[in-house]
């Protein structure tokens, strides 16, 4: 099945990707990368222009494209709608083109736990929309929907591999490391999985290829605050410059941001016969990749 397989990886060289290529690549799949920017990828294209991507898509011929490719920035989504839905909507609209026209194609797309707010843990049917950056990555998820597809609804944790994009929990490990002042969010709550479990989860995606809508993330989310301290005191670090805030006292965010992202992620698993760690097992999990810095 591994060798069956070829995988178009698009945006193999962000914060998820970096991580992602070498970990497919390690476990014998046939594994071939794509970047907007230049870079160690092996195709350096912008998936925005429908002539560029139809030729080389038909030129790979991958059987399984994974798609990592958006515009994160919640901000400039807000400002520049335009922006955002070039990267997180049309994007996604190519690919589907092409996919209809191959019919050859099982398209793995990932989406975030913004396109849910209110009180959680959310099923895949409560969607609320808050923000253009929400309502991007939606419209994203309803062109994919027109195809053979798996549509993965996460967030993730964990060192960066990339040295000009920084993780949640790089930001608090260099910060505090520093003995720089933040402030982090009691009323915001997530259910992220480490890097390294959703590259396992991803892997079993690749191999089962479900069809449909799925959360995938860790049971037992918490609020950010939480996540961010305990992160900090389990491996080691002074907590004494780290504040905690309501979101509404935050100076550094304009845009809306949800309040509640918790997912429940049983129906992922149920499909899949496998229990998701708890948020507190996958801290545990993403402090390995801070030991050799402490």
């Amino acid at each position: 099945m591994i060798k069956e397989n070829k995988i178009l990886l698009l945006g193999a060289t962000g914060l998820l990707g970096s991580s992602l290529a070498p970990y497919l690549k390690s476990g014998g799949y046939n594994v071939v990368t794509q970047a907007r920017k230049k870079g160690t990828a092996d195709y350096i294209f912008d998936l925005d222009d429908w002539d560029t991507t139809c030729k080389l898509l038909t030129y790979i011929r991958p059987t399984i494209i994974l798609n990592l490719v958006g515009l994160t920035d919640v901000e400039l989504c807000q400002q520049r709608t335009h922006t955002g839905y070039l990267a997180n909507t049309r994007t996604v609209e190519n690919l589907a083109r092409w996919i209809k026209q191959s019919n050859a194609c099982h398209l793995i797309h990932i989406s975030t736990d913004q396109v849910y707010d209110g009180d959680g843990p959310h099923t895949e049917e409560s969607v609320t929309l808050t923000n253009n950056y929400a309502l991007t990555k939606y419209a994203g998820e309803i062109a994919a929907a027109q195809v053979q597809s798996t549509i993965l609804r996460t967030n993730f944790v964990g060192r960066s591999k990339v040295s000009y994009r920084e993780s949640l929990t790089d930001w608090v490990y260099t910060s505090l490391k520093n003995g720089k002042n933040i402030q982090v969010l009691t009323d915001v709550l997530f259910s992220p999985l480490s890097m390294k479990t959703l590259g396992e989860m991803l892997e079993l995606v690749i191999r089962n290829k479900p069809v449909g809508v799925y959360n995938l993330g860790s049971n037992e989310g918490m609020s950010k605050a939480d996540f961010d301290f305990e992160f900090a005191e389990r491996l080691g670090l002074s907590t004494n410059s780290m504040s905690r805030i309501d979101s509404s006292e935050a100076t550094f965010f304009r845009a809306y941001r949800p309040k509640d992202m918790r997912m429940d992620c049983s129906k992922f698993e149920k499909l899949l016969g496998i229990k998701l760690p708890s948020l507190a097992e996958e801290i545990t999990v993403s402090m390995e990749d801070y030991y050799e810095k402490t």
